[in-house]
């Protein structure tokens, strides 16, 4: 089942105060938005197939609808007088004829296949279909998009504000189904949340293969793992008024609260970063006292007047102070970008990070996304892009890692993290033999309708995708040391796509053009 949920609410940033969330619950967190964009087609084409089917039923039905009534009226005028009837040899005839050649025809008819067309375009067209991984990750990203930007299981479910642009619904299957992937991930909390959204849904009158009873059963069970007896018990008694049958319910309802062991309530309170980091999606972040802010400017920069700059200055602006963090405008061209797009589209996979333990790259769960690398001889374009990084940073790039492109749909996420290696992860980039990441340059290739910041939750600052625009900062002080000031994480895309590529640049190479500095946080 494809269907699209379409969320408005207030948003305390930039965005537009009208927020459009689109969510394909076909499980599409593990798939990159073109890859999602190719399965619309798919079933649109399915579609196509499936009513050539429809229309060939029909007009087969037709025929035989034809020849049944054909036979009826037949059969009412000959069984009025039966040996009148055959008393006439042509009668007589055609009653042999009939029986003996037509209803063999008629059988043929009604045997006839008509779904080889639809069933084989369905088996060619499955095997691009989404597995139960991608169901269980867009379940998985909705839940995150819930948390992070506030949204009750209502509001998602019935988006029951103006302007409902592309609104389907979510049914009492759907809301069913999320609550089922939480439990069984033993998360009571998104497990209640979206059953009682089911329950309510089913109180209201909607009609459901799902039973009120098998919702109660999950609903109570989750409650109660949260600790809440009391309201664990009503909704048990509820679920026997039902069916004053259910075994489990029954030996519940027996055990009072003072003969079970009364659980603690677990508290669902977000860790100080990871609360600080959700803040920061929404758009609530710190903002820089006015002394602060007066240390911001923008500006022409042509890097200590670079030759490829005097003439023709690129513009440059802080956002940040501490760390500094630099925004370049208009210093990718749409051109580049979808060429950049157009070299990684092929080969976009799901994204990795370093193994601090192994040094090598793996997947990950707090990183959701698809990307794909690209080197300089791949396309002089490419090779462009990295002397350019070269000319405006003044940083080697022949010891930087090769362009990451980086893909991410709605849901899409990078949870906080550090670029650089922590000196408990020595191994963090020894195969590469460059060094650490002193540096990160990030090109922000689409603009994003609403989510999808770069946000820095130990210092509050949020920047927000700028197509065309690139953002650089230093991982690490001129001592060597790490900035941890530096944790970043990207907010998941709540409408829209999102595009990036980023080069990190490594220590090797850079010790004439960024000395080492004598104080450890200089």
């Amino acid at each position: 089942t494809l269907f699209l949920i379409t969320v408005f609410l207030p948003y305390k940033t930039d965005f537009p105060h009208l927020l459009l969330w689109s969510c394909l619950l076909n499980g599409f967190d593990l798939l990159s938005p073109g890859q999602m964009t190719d399965l619309l087609y798919t079933e649109k084409d399915l579609v196509t197939s499936l009513k050539d089917y429809i229309r060939a039923e029909e007009s087969k039905l037709e025929r035989v609808k034809w020849w049944a009534d054909k036979l009826d009226s037949l059969s009412a005028v000959a069984t009025q007088d039966p040996e009148g009837f055959l008393g006439h040899p042509v009668n007589a005839f055609k009653l042999m004829k009939r029986l003996n050649t037509e209803w063999a025809d008629l059988e043929s008819l009604v045997l006839s296949d008509t779904t080889d067309g639809f069933i084989s375009n369905l088996t060619i067209q499955r095997q691009h279909f989404p597995t139960e991984e991608d169901q269980t990750g867009a379940a998985k990203a909705l839940l995150r998009l819930q948390d992070t930007y506030k949204l009750d299981a209502n509001t998602i479910s019935t988006g029951n504000l103006p302007g409902k642009a592309f609104l389907l619904g979510m049914t009492v299957e759907d809301c069913y189904e999320l609550g089922k992937i939480a439990y069984s991930d033993v998360d009571y909390y998104h497990t209640e949340l979206w059953m009682a959204q089911a329950l309510k849904q089913l109180d209201e009158g909607e009609e459901s293969t799902i039973d009120k009873v098998t919702v109660l059963d999950y609903l109570s069970y989750a409650i109660y793992q949260q600790g809440e007896m009391e309201r664990a018990l009503e909704y048990t008694k509820r679920l026997l008024e039902l069916d004053p049958e259910h075994q489990r319910a029954k030996g519940n309802v027996k055990e009072t609260p003072e003969k079970r062991k009364k659980k603690t309530k677990k508290s669902f309170s977000l860790v100080p970063e990871k609360k600080k980091y959700e803040m920061l999606c929404r758009g609530e972040g710190i903002k820089l006292t006015p002394a602060r802010q007066s240390r911001l400017f923008c500006r022409y920069y042509d890097n200590n007047r670079n030759p490829m700059y005097v003439l023709a200055p690129v513009k440059l602006q802080d956002e940040w102070d501490r760390p500094h963090i630099v925004r370049y405008l208009d210093i990718i061209s749409d051109v580049e970008i979808e060429k950049i797009k157009q070299l990684a589209k092929p080969r976009l996979r799901r994204a990795t990070v370093h193994d601090p333990q192994t040094g090598k790259l793996t997947t990950a769960q707090y990183r959701v996304s698809k990307s794909a690398w690209l080197t300089a001889y791949e396309d002089p374009m490419i090779e462009k892009i990295n002397q350019r990084i070269e000319d405006l940073t003044g940083l080697e790039m022949d010891t930087a890692e090769e362009l990451q492109v980086a893909n991410y749909g709605v849901g899409g996420q990078y949870e906080p993290h550090f670029d650089f290696g922590r000196k408990d992860e020595p191994d963090a980039f020894k195969e590469l033999g460059t060094g650490n990441r002193i540096a990160t340059w990030l090109f922000y290739m689409s603009d994003v309708t609403a989510g999808g910041a770069t946000v820095f939750p130990d210092v509050g600052a949020a920047v927000w995708p700028q197509k065309g625009s690139a953002v650089f900062w230093y991982n690490l002080f001129a001592s060597g040391e790490g900035d941890y000031s530096t944790r970043h994480a990207a907010c998941p895309v709540l409408v829209g796509n999102k595009w990036v590529s980023n080069k990190w640049i490594h220590e090797r190479g850079q010790e004439w053009r960024r000395p080492c500095g004598l104080n450890e946080t200089e």
